[in-house]
């Protein structure tokens, strides 16, 4: 398997959120399983800030509730990650041309592939890590009567001022590099991708999870070697535009954004039919559990389960935590019964 293996669905010119346009727009997608007759089996599966498809196989497989043998899985690429249209891949909005992208914008242009393209009318489930749990709530939101069930795992609805804050930080970073010149780099802006990388391992895990030495568990021997390896990751395999694309998108999450409910947030909410699970980390910095025990107030057919760790938000990265991944297959067979 590897990140080549996917397939393109052309959009055309997409008119965005913002009122700009995004040309020649492509989504990179890929299947796993089969439809069947009924055409109610399909997942959807977002990808994450830092992941592709490839990293979401890590969430699904033939022992696990989501099955290839059982169930139609759909996984879409962000804009932005450098697979689906993104600064490092737009021939005509290279770079800084890019325009700004909103979660509304990814989640509508997945429906024209899902319903115009796969011609599929029911979703059985949306669900995701992270950002990609941000646009299950998105989908719930923008087209409720599509979604059967979501459940979002480390995310909200709406991107908190904190979590802004803390993008901030480390768009600060990367953007402090002379080499970064507003977005039009001739060379690799490396000290900011490397500092993007050293203050986001700050926040990827929670405090006890250093007190207790658990990186250990992840084969660091001390917090060093794990700063060292998030630096590398950002520098080898992130574009720094791409990197600030999807940055200014989370920042902008927010499910009540856009002509359905023009900034109503519990309007958004209430609106969501699906039945859903919101299951976030005790400990994670990014969507604190406060997060998703607001939003349940407002959806009609939801649960909070709140799942205890000292990981923080990489309670979720697939093999940080065997008890994790039971709790949420635990979860999604009985939203998939």
């Amino acid at each position: 398997m590897n990140n080549f293996d996917f397939k393109i669905y052309q959009l055309g010119d997409v008119k965005l959120l913002s009122g700009e346009t995004l040309l020649s727009a492509e989504l990179a997608y890929k299947t796993y399983g089969s439809l069947n007759s009924k055409k109610n089996n399909v997942v959807v599966l977002p990808t994450f800030y830092t992941g592709t498809h490839i990293r979401n196989e890590g969430f699904f497989g033939n022992n696990r509730a989501i099955n290839p043998d059982k169930h139609f899985i759909i996984s879409i690429n962000l804009f932005g990650n450098g697979l689906s249209s993104s600064p490092s891949n737009s021939d005509k909005q290279k770079g800084s041309k890019f325009p700004s992208i909103t979660l509304f914008d990814n989640v509508a242009c997945q429906y024209k592939l899902i319903k115009e393209h796969l011609s599929i009318n029911k979703i059985a489930l949306v669900t995701g890590w992270s950002m990609a749990g941000c646009q299950s709530y998105q989908w719930a939101a923008q087209y409720p009567d599509m979604v059967n069930a979501i459940l979002p795992f480390c995310a909200s609805a709406k991107t908190s001022k904190h979590n802004h804050v803390f993008l901030e930080g480390i768009k600060a970073a990367l953007c402090a590099d002379p080499t970064w010149n507003n977005g039009n780099y001739s060379n690799v802006p490396i000290k900011g991708l490397k500092a993007f990388g050293r203050v986001y391992a700050g926040w990827a895990f929670s405090q006890a999870f250093f007190r207790e030495k658990k990186y250990k568990e992840l084969g660091f021997n001390n917090v060093e070697e794990l700063l060292i390896d998030w630096e590398n990751d950002h520098v080898n395999n992130w574009d720094a535009n791409n990197l600030l694309t999807k940055l200014l998108t989370w920042q902008k999450g927010d499910i009540s954004q856009g002509p359905l409910y023009n900034g109503n947030f519990i309007e958004a909410l209430k609106n969501i039919k699906a039945k859903a699970i919101l299951m976030p980390c005790s400990t994670d910095l990014y969507f604190t559990p406060e997060d998703n025990e607001f939003e349940l107030k407002h959806i009609s057919n939801a649960e909070l389960r709140t799942y205890d760790s000292i990981w923080g938000h990489c309670v979720a990265n697939p093999g940080n935590d065997k008890k994790f991944e039971n709790y949420l297959d635990q979860a999604i067979s009985e939203l998939l019964e």
